[in-house]
């Protein structure tokens, strides 16, 4: 007997835990979460007007604390200065009146799609410009409330926000473009924002812009005091490097061309006026609607922006080649060109007086050897007297006969070679035009790139 009252003993209790269990089986949490739900938000007992407590429900302020995700960057438009960003912004505070118990850790969380079922901060992007919600297929929002009153509240945007920018050194610049969240109506006493711990910002990766390169990105605080009151503000900083690559192809190069091409109208003959009238105004207007082109992509501002520089000494150097081909036509054609009596004139009597020397001197040679009546020949006194003035001429014409001659200029000898004054103005152009402008290039990189490392 005692047996068999021990095993009914154990098969009543192995009756209650397989009871136990399939009652458990049989709960159906999303039955609970709704009770939960209509327990925390139901009419009377949660008010979303009235703002969390503090930390430890103090009177403090809320603490609401921010995490991006970018998850892609759209345009950067260097003619409306704004920039498009696709973000993912969330925001997470605790609100202790909506604790509730999570059957032993079986609720880990409860999720709402209805913003305005529970109190929101009231963020808004201060440099914003236009902005619009995804609501494909269903809004790209989410209000996640765990067990602990911690709110967490996730949404898609995408924004276009401003983004002033400085040219000066376009196109070898760097931008910094912000983003920028501040409270609208809840003053510091009230409501202060904070960045996430640890990583508050997250950049998707492989992010490809077609002209910059985001180099880092920086958060930081930038809260506002006004007549109301002082408003919590974070902003986010990023550095984006423009591409030059892009540049040097589509402006630097083709406009290198177009000045080379110029300088060919100094290796044409100088009676081919309409060639080298139609090429001197066909490279001008091809810079000229170059650098129209440039300009139109930019904004109008009222400071020299690298480009300009470039673009405004090539166009001079277009056109200085056009008014050398003008200079060399006038030439050509007016007296400069043909031979300068004056000068021959000159020469010639440089020419007279050199051989009037040569004589003197010989006549003062002779002198020294006189002949008798007898045909012998006596010596003359080799003795100056003092005071005559013959003797002292003599002497002065035999020193100038004797000075070294004077050393040839190299260059005048080598435009010696080119008769006409046309001529030596285009073979010094062939010159001076390159020089100049290889010397420009040198002073222009060096300047600007060191200016592009000092900024950075």
């Amino acid at each position: 007997m005692g047996t068999g009252h021990y095993f009914w003993a154990l098969f009543y209790f192995a009756s209650l835990c397989s009871a136990s269990l399939a009652n458990n089986a049989k709960i159906n949490f999303r039955e609970k979460e709704k009770k939960v739900l209509d327990q925390i938000l139901g009419a009377g007992k949660y008010d979303a007007r009235i703002r969390p407590s503090g930390i430890n429900g103090t009177d403090g302020p809320a603490i609401v604390r921010i995490n991006l995700f970018v998850r892609s960057i759209m345009t950067i438009s260097d003619i409306k200065m704004e920039y498009s960003v696709q973000l993912t912004f969330r925001e997470q505070w605790t609100d202790e009146r909506l604790k509730f118990d999570d059957i032993q850790g079986r609720l880990k969380y409860l999720t709402l799609t209805e913003a305005n079922r529970v109190w929101m901060p009231d963020l808004f992007f201060s440099n914003e410009k236009e902005g619009h919600f995804h609501n494909i297929i269903m809004p790209n929002v989410y209000i996640r409330i765990f067990p602990n009153g911690s709110v967490l509240y996730s949404i898609r945007i995408s924004l276009t926000l401003a983004c002033p920018m400085n040219l000066k050194l376009y196109p070898l610049d760097r931008q910094i473009c912000s983003l920028r969240m501040a409270s609208y109506g809840w003053t510091t006493n009230d409501l202060v924002f904070l960045w996430k711990e640890g990583d508050p910002v997250q950049v998707v990766k492989n992010l490809h812009l077609p002209r910059f390169t985001l180099e880092k990105f920086l958060t930081d605080y930038c809260n506002s005091k006004t007549n109301t009151g002082e408003y919590s503000c974070l902003k986010v900083d990023l550095l984006f490097k423009r591409e030059f690559s892009y540049y040097l192809i589509q402006i630097y190069i083709p406009c290198c061309m177009l000045v080379i091409v110029s300088w060919v109208s100094f290796w044409l003959d100088q009676g081919a006026v309409p060639a080298r009238v139609s090429l001197g105004v066909t490279t001008l207007l091809t810079m000229a609607t170059q650098t129209s082109g440039i300009n139109a992509s930019l904004p109008p501002v009222s400071y020299t922006k690298a480009i300009d520089v470039w673009t405004g000494v090539c166009l001079t150097f277009v056109f200085g080649a056009l008014l050398e081909f003008a200079l060399v036509n006038y030439a050509s054609r007016s007296g400069l060109n043909k031979p300068n009596r004056a000068a021959d004139m000159h020469k010639e009597n440089l020419k007279k007086k050199r051989r009037d020397l040569e004589q003197a001197s010989l006549d003062a040679a002779s002198d020294l050897l006189d002949t008798d009546s007898n045909a012998t020949f006596a010596m003359k006194p080799l003795v100056r007297h003092p005071g005559d003035p013959m003797a002292m001429e003599k002497l002065r014409q035999c020193e100038v006969h004797m000075q070294p001659p004077k050393r040839p200029n190299c260059c005048k000898t080598w435009l010696s070679k080119f008769p006409t004054r046309s001529k030596r103005i285009d073979v010094i152009s062939r010159i001076t035009f390159p020089l100049v402008f290889a010397l420009f290039n040198l002073v222009y990189w060096s300047t600007y790139l060191f200016r592009e490392e000092e900024d950075e």
